[in-house]
């Protein structure tokens, strides 16, 4: 969208506020795409939910693609943040229940590797097309989004389902099937799976998870302040204002040519992906904390070098070559710092520090704080922009990101090579029983075992 906006405003003739409901809508309604999953997945299966996310975000996009009028096209992307949103839901939740907990680092970290190599291929997309007519070329770069969804047709015939759905829904052979498939042996596949079946009898009820979220335990409490904390930081420290407005924030900085700010994009693209892929070769080793210091500190550092140089820059100081450069390889950095470290740990801890009965609640509202401060600040940059300039705004940004090094610092432990009943010990909390082991500890446990005796 950030390349289309361009376009769109051109053919459509649409307002600024318009522009900023069209991009950060996406945001909040895929919270409710999302709220929506949870249930969904329950019912149908994680499987059959992601191959459902795939289909209304299709229909979303093909709508988009053919959009007539402002109204027509609002409606397109609101199904498109539907489908984003149980996408988004489900995708962590099947990855977290298929994988052995010693991999669970970095396959939780692959949603958001390929979120980014979307976002470059957007951004490329919006390159490459963008020497098409004005009424043409917005509608090829959303067209153009359909076709990697249609892959997973595919890859709905090839992937099992969750084991631990199918012993919900008292399948514990069609699971042993499945776990007989995703593990080295056939002991370790019935280890498994006898803790899916203790995990499943003692999981509280909604009602009941609700309640103690509500009123949560000083342990419980701890938990939560660390997961929602992490979910508002990843947000609010400006990421999705330069995922967007990129365009907008090079065309400051004294790039003027579509085809220019076009291709910086395509850089920051670049950056994204490239680190990110560190970032998952480096989560199980190096651990989150120590990653997380980097992404942090090193977020705010480039706000406030960007802030800085656009600043000089309106007022003559700065020469607009270096400005450029400068503008370019900040974004660039944030992306590389955000990717390395808070964009896919924020995932990853999510779906490690609480307990399995409190764990799709708590997830789930840290997911809605961080689509409300996503949408925030999407809806919200360009009036902030034109109330503060730009600089100012990413002033704003850089002070929220030191914070958030602060925040890392109180309230996060290191959570990585650690069972779950480590996790809990690490916030307070005592032993908790063995219906609280998870799919996948039964290696960390066996593995223990053995180096203990």
């Amino acid at each position: 969208m950030s390349g289309c906006i361009i376009f769109i405003q051109k053919d459509l003739h649409i307002t600024e506020v318009q522009q900023e409901v069209l991009v950060g809508c996406l945001s909040f309604i895929s919270l409710l795409g999302s709220l929506a999953a949870g249930r969904t997945s329950d019912v149908i299966g994680r499987k059959w939910t992601i191959g459902l996310a795939a289909a209304v975000f299709q229909a979303g996009a093909a709508i988009m693609t053919f959009a007539p009028s402002f109204a027509v096209l609002m409606t397109g992307r609101l199904l498109a943040g539907i489908g984003i949103g149980i996408g988004i839901m489900v995708a962590p939740v099947y990855i977290s229940e298929i994988s052995p907990a010693t991999l669970r680092g970095t396959l939780a970290s692959f949603p958001e590797i390929f979120i980014s190599f979307g976002i470059l291929l957007g951004y490329v997309s919006n390159l490459v097309f963008a020497g098409l007519p004005d009424h043409i070329n917005w509608r090829v770069m959303l067209g153009a989004g359909i076709l990697p969804s249609i892959s997973i047709a595919f890859v709905l015939l090839v992937i099992p389902e969750s084991p631990r759905w199918l012993v919900m829904q008292s399948r514990a052979g069609d699971a042993r099937a499945v776990l007989a498939k995703v593990s080295d042996s056939e002991e370790e596949a019935q280890e498994r799976l006898a803790e899916i079946e203790e995990a499943a009898r003692v999981t509280a009820s909604d009602k009941a998870a609700w309640r103690e979220l509500l009123r949560p335990s000083p342990v419980v409490r701890r938990m939560l302040i660390t997961g929602l904390g992490v979910q508002f930081f990843q947000q609010a420290t400006g990421i999705d204002a330069l995922v967007y407005y990129s365009p907008t924030i090079f065309r400051d900085s004294g790039i003027t040519t579509e085809s220019q700010l076009l291709a910086a994009t395509v850089a920051v693209g670049f950056s994204k992906v490239a680190f990110i892929v560190i970032a998952i070769v480096l989560v199980d080793h190096v651990g989150r904390k120590p990653l997380l210091y980097i992404s942090t500190i090193g977020i705010t550092v480039c706000l406030a070098v960007l802030a800085a140089s656009l600043s000089l820059l309106a007022r003559g100081a700065l020469p607009s070559g270096v400005a450029i450069g400068l503008a370019i390889l900040t974004v660039c950095g944030f992306v590389a710092f955000f990717s390395v470290g808070i964009g896919p740990i924020n995932m990853v801890l999510s779906s490690e520090i609480y307990p399995l009965r409190l764990r799709a609640q708590a997830v789930g509202i840290g997911f809605a704080l961080n689509r409300m401060a996503s949408g925030g600040v999407a809806m919200s940059f360009l009036s902030i922009c034109r109330a503060v300039t730009v600089a100012g705004a990413f002033t704003a940004f850089a002070v929220i990101s030191a914070l958030s090094v602060v925040f890392v610092h109180l309230f996060v432990p290191e959570t990585s090579g650690k069972t779950l009943e480590q996790i809990e010990s690490l916030f307070g909390g005592g032993v908790v029983t063995s219906g609280e082991v998870e799919l996948g500890d039964a290696e960390r446990l066996e593995h223990k075992r053995l180096v203990t005796h």
